[in-house]
């Protein structure tokens, strides 16, 4: 345990990215999963990795749960979650792992697995940081889905700032594992474009995610791009395939269309 940290990391946006009373959140995200799955093709099959979006939820809970239903069949199965996000808030260099043993939401705590983040320190990218997670949105935002979909689970929540695809994939490559673990890597799209705009660099975003060309996503392209293109490059190396289940933006969900934030949802097989 990290000297000054807590054991339980707070929920930060509870109230402002979703609901802060279990009731309501359960009833919005279950809502959205339902109507998800109904969206997609029968026979979906269950994804080793998923990116989704991570903006308050009336905006991108129903692109996240696209894929996030994907998951329902997986319950049981699925004893593990790597989530990584971007870094809004706290500059820094390498990865950021927390110093707490659980996470909590307004569906109960979220226990971390310490013994592989002890492992992943070994690593010299890898940091105890736990200013980076303190008011961090960008997991937080997927463990009620989480939770909704695959009851109990260890989380690895780690948190991306200034690193390479390799490093990341590094990371990514040493809790691989078989299929009881799921990576979960979290990513808006373009931010405040017209609607039309966004529709069009969002789809070639979507293009590079689907042939695994990290080298194709660039800064403007999506505020994870870091944590997404180390998946990409770790998704390359085991021979996944990347499949698109949803692209929309604000403009489609919740909001006006002359400033518009994208979201996606991608299955890799």
């Amino acid at each position: 345990m990290a000297q000054g940290t807590s054991e339980i990391r707070p929920p930060a946006v509870a109230g402002l990215f979703y609901p802060a009373d279990p009731k309501e959140l359960r009833a919005m995200v279950e809502a959205y999963l339902a109507e998800a799955a109904a969206r997609l093709p029968e026979g979906t099959p269950v994804p080793k990795a998923i990116i989704a979006p991570h903006a308050g939820y009336v905006y991108s809970g129903p692109v996240a749960a696209t894929a996030y239903a994907a998951l329902a069949p997986a319950r049981g199965r699925i004893r593990r979650v790597v989530l990584l996000g971007p870094s809004h808030r706290v500059p820094f260099r390498g990865v950021a792992a927390p110093g707490a043993a659980w996470f909590e939401t307004p569906f109960g705590r979220v226990p971390v697995d310490r013994e592989a983040i002890a492992g992943l320190l070994e690593l010299p990218q890898v940091q105890v940081l736990d200013a980076a997670h303190a008011q961090e949105h960008s997991l937080e935002v997927h463990l009620p889905f989480l939770q909704a979909v695959l009851g109990d689970f260890l989380l690895v929540p780690l948190v991306a700032g200034d690193a390479t695809p390799q490093e990341v994939a590094e990371v990514i490559e040493r809790l691989w594992d078989g299929p009881e673990t799921l990576i979960v890597v979290s990513s808006d799209l373009s931010h405040y474009l017209d609607y039309d705009t966004a529709r069009r660099i969002d789809a070639v975003t979507a293009r590079a995610i689907e042939n695994l060309q990290p080298e194709a996503i660039g800064y403007e392209q999506a505020c994870g791009r870091i944590p997404v293109n180390g998946l990409l490059w770790a998704a390359r190396r085991h021979g996944l395939h990347a499949h698109t289940v949803d692209l929309r933006n604000s403009g489609d969900t919740a909001g006006p269309r002359d400033q518009v934030v994208g979201y996606g949802a991608w299955l890799f097989h």
